[in-house]
């Protein structure tokens, strides 16, 4: 029997009845302060219009955004967010195991380097180093 996943005590359909007040209380103490000393960024504001919006079924099409430092939110759970990395968007898929995390967190800026064979003049040793 799978386990019920639970934040700080709460189901997930209790925490997405909640209000937004009551939910921000639950946050960690950076992301609560972050959220209600400095309040939304209008973007932040424009991205939860979206999430609204996409959850009534009037968005057409993926919910894109710039917004990485935005804190996911009970009400975002289920949804896909794209997410750009600088380069591109890419898509993070909001479980209920991501509440109180950044949405920048799940999608990484930089990618792993993988450094190939020497070139070409690349030093004195690879003189002797076989092109094929």
């Amino acid at each position: 029997m799978p386990r019920e996943f639970r934040y700080r005590g709460y189901t997930l359909k209790q925490l997405e009845e909640m209000s937004l007040e009551e939910a921000i209380s639950l946050l960690p103490s950076r992301q609560r302060r972050s959220l209600l000393k400095r309040g939304l960024t209008p973007e932040q504001r424009r991205l939860m219009d979206d999430i609204k919006a996409a959850k009534r079924g009037e968005l057409k099409g993926p919910i894109k955004t710039h917004c990485r430092d935005m804190i996911i939110l009970p009400f975002m759970v289920g949804l896909t967010i794209h997410v750009y990395t600088g380069k591109e968007f890419k898509p993070v898929e909001i479980k209920p195991e991501m509440i109180g995390h950044y949405l920048g967190e799940y999608a990484i800026t930089n990618k792993r380097v993988v450094h190939g064979a020497p070139g070409i003049g690349a030093s004195r040793s690879s003189l002797y180093v076989p092109l094929k």
